[in-house]
């Protein structure tokens, strides 16, 4: 009997969708060949890494071994059991700001178009779509906003900051003298 692996969904990477090259892998032990998302614990005990990625629970805890093993990942995959479940914003957060992983974070599981751009302010750059999500409705929705107030992996300069430098700008460089 061959392993369960589940088949791709839509994937929007770097503004578009992209054929995605990982499967799903769900079983005990690393696939012998191929691109492979495994649960962490398979990811962790495997000899050679170079085609596997780990996939994050929701509720992982990022202990210091975990997060040092995590900067050789090609990508982590987050999984969002439900989309109210809002754990894996701040795995991806913590994993950007605190770590500074610049692998590929993706999102997977429950992943609605109403969250992408929140998901991206997080530090999520992959998204893993639900069969029933439209692309073309979820390639929109990055460009819903033109400005955020909030600092974020995106844009750490807050609002008033962003403005005190625009209005700088604006100024002749002889009202500046």
């Amino acid at each position: 009997m061959l392993p369960e692996q589940t088949p791709p969904r839509p994937l929007i990477k770097n503004g578009r969708q992209v054929e995605d090259q990982w499967l799903r892998h769900d079983e005990d032990a690393a696939p012998a060949q191929g691109y492979a998302i495994v649960r962490l614990d398979v990811w962790l005990a495997a000899e050679r890494r170079d085609s596997l990625a780990p996939w994050l629970p929701s509720d992982t805890e990022l202990d210091t071994e975990t997060i040092a093993a995590l900067r050789e990942a090609p990508l982590v995959a987050i999984d969002f059991p439900k989309f109210t479940d809002g754990r894996g914003y701040s795995i991806a957060r913590v994993l950007r700001e605190r770590h500074g992983f610049t692998g590929e974070i993706r999102a997977v599981g429950d992943v609605l178009i109403d969250q992408l751009v929140y998901m991206k302010r997080c530090g999520f750059d992959a998204w893993s779509m639900r069969e029933d999500q439209i692309v073309e409705d979820a390639l929109n929705a990055f460009n819903a906003f033109s400005r955020h107030y909030q600092v974020s992996i995106d844009n750490p300069e807050p609002m008033f900051r962003r403005r005190q430098r625009e209005a700088r700008e604006r100024q002749p460089e002889a009202a500046l003298a």
